[in-house]
């Protein structure tokens, strides 16, 4: 995903470097048989190769694994990767988006054959390092920039937001539904534009309060975000950042509430409705092997809910079977391609026609959105 010119703020905390055995997983990634039909959203020149019968393979992570969201998420689909293909690979934890990521990826390129940096901060640092070592392949998630050996990968997850207002949408009682946004980079913002266009596809009348936490992973943080939002009369909320927080502060509240990144269900089951979830093992399986074939080519890889990249997590239990419904015939014509989340008319905050009647934003729009669809309540920092 290009984040044009945002940085991704990251969370700085000690360094861990952790071997991981191939097949220690039991968690199957959903989709494997649709990894071959991916389209990339653009390609480059290939890079000539021999292929690598065992590569190294290692991952740099934002976070730990332990978030149960992100980073949890990324580490299922290295675990499915290396069980699909016999591999063993290295993930280091924790590593902050700083000159502290360009140290560790150094060192990585050193002793291995791929290396995949999978927060959106790193990708300067991953592109200096690649031009530093032509002969290893890098893959970075969410960035825009590549060279000859390296390559970015994301997905649309908006589609995944835009059903997930739908059940927001359903469930508030009072029309205030609370966003504890991470940080205000085009990411979060379109997300959070998708979220309330799908809530106010089955309620008009919502409001969808927005705070900024400015945090990818603090539990602590995240939750007084939450618990300001239910003060202010949301009874549905929903997050976007690696943890949680937000759910639980609103089971503690009897209010709803949708995670991020994964099925959150398990850390407030009667609260949680869905969220939006990354499917990232059927990527990686076909990246690697693209370095074992010799077939490998730079791209921007973007995956959606037609190639289950992105993906709707199980329907908590309080969810009604009516909106189970009719968010799996909306998701239907997402993937056939008759619904398209920013489809016109679209108005922003102020009133004024962004998206004209009948017309659809390009994904590069989309990519680069910094401004809120009317019905948003809160400001995106300068």
């Amino acid at each position: 995903m290009k984040r044009k010119s945002f940085l991704k703020l990251g969370l700085a905390a000690a360094l861990s470097l952790t071997t991981i055995l191939a097949g220690c997983g039991d968690k199957k990634d959903e989709g494997a048989s649709n990894a071959s039909t991916v389209t990339p959203a653009t390609a480059a020149s290939a890079v000539a190769s021999t292929g690598i019968k065992n590569p190294r393979v290692s991952f740099v992570y934002i976070g730990p694994p332990g978030d149960g969201g992100y980073t949890y998420q990324h580490d299922q689909g290295r675990l499915y990767m290396e069980k699909e293909l016999g591999i063993k690979a290295k993930a280091v934890e924790n590593v902050p988006e700083s000159a502290d990521a360009e140290r560790i990826i150094t060192q990585l390129a050193q002793e291995s054959d791929i290396v995949f940096t999978t927060s959106f901060g790193y990708m300067d640092y991953t592109l200096n390092v690649a031009k530093k070592f032509p002969k290893v392949k890098f893959f970075h998630c969410s960035g825009y920039k590549t060279s000859d050996n390296m390559s970015t990968y994301f997905g649309k997850n908006y589609q995944a937001s835009y059903l997930s207002g739908i059940a927001a949408g359903k469930a508030t009682k009072k029309n205030v539904i609370g966003y504890v946004g991470a940080f205000p980079i085009p990411e979060v913002i379109y997300n959070i534009n998708a979220y309330t266009l799908g809530a106010q596809s089955v309620n008009p009348a919502v409001k969808v309060m927005v705070v900024w936490s400015n945090t990818w992973y603090d539990p602590a943080t995240e939750k007084q975000a939450a618990i300001s939002l239910l003060d202010k009369g949301a009874d549905v909320l929903m997050a976007y950042q690696d943890s949680p927080a937000t759910i639980q502060a609103a089971q503690e509240r009897g209010a709803f509430a949708g995670g991020n990144d994964s099925d959150m269900s398990r850390f407030a089951p009667d609260a949680y409705l869905t969220n939006p979830v990354w499917n990232w093992g059927p990527y990686y399986v076909k990246a690697v092997k693209s370095v074992i074939d010799g077939t490998f080519k730079s791209e921007q890889y973007s995956g959606d809910m037609k190639d289950n990249t992105v993906a709707l997590a199980p329907f908590g239990n309080k969810v009604p079977d009516e909106t189970k419904k009719l968010i799996a015939d909306k998701q239907k014509a997402i993937v056939d391609g008759t619904l398209d989340v920013f489809t016109g008319p679209i108005l922003d905050q102020s009133g004024a026609t962004k998206v004209a009647e009948g017309k659809k934003l390009t994904l590069d729009e989309v990519l680069g959105m910094n401004w809120f669809v009317k019905g948003v309540d809160g400001s995106i920092p300068k």
